[in-house]
């Protein structure tokens, strides 16, 4: 079972950007895993916001994060980025990261976070003037 740890949240004005890590505790460059970062609003339900291939790089991003939100993994293997950008009021919301082994398509994994297997504590991102 993998450990979880998301940093990099916080306040931001909108327009403004954060970059989210999500750090496993293992390697999760091989094993076939899939990586997802999911957000939570309050009242909401949890929601798919990107979910990369560790294997092969290859990235779901939900509509309404497309061409603002980057997914990227660094070198080590251990590690997982999610880079937001044009930020706005509305992707205000407790972001967590999820791993789960499996070669399912991204999209598949991004529309049911009940297929995740692991999961970290959520970090806050605030976006508001």
């Amino acid at each position: 079972q993998l450990q979880l740890v998301e940093s990099g949240g916080g306040l931001v004005q909108p327009g403004g950007s954060l970059r989210l890590s999500c750090a496993a505790s293992g390697r999760i460059l091989d094993g076939f895993y899939a990586i997802g970062w999911f957000r939570q609003a309050p009242g909401k339900e949890r929601e798919g916001v990107s979910c990369m291939s560790m294997s092969s790089g290859g990235t779901y991003y939900a509509d309404f994060v497309k061409g603002r939100f980057t997914s990227s993994r660094d070198d080590a293997g251990n590690t997982v980025f999610l880079q937001m950008d044009s930020l706005k009021a509305e992707d205000t919301a407790v972001y967590y990261c999820a791993a789960v082994r499996g070669d399912l398509p991204m999209y598949f994994y991004c529309s049911d976070s009940s297929l995740f297997s692991d999961w970290g504590q959520g970090t806050q991102v605030t976006v508001a003037s």
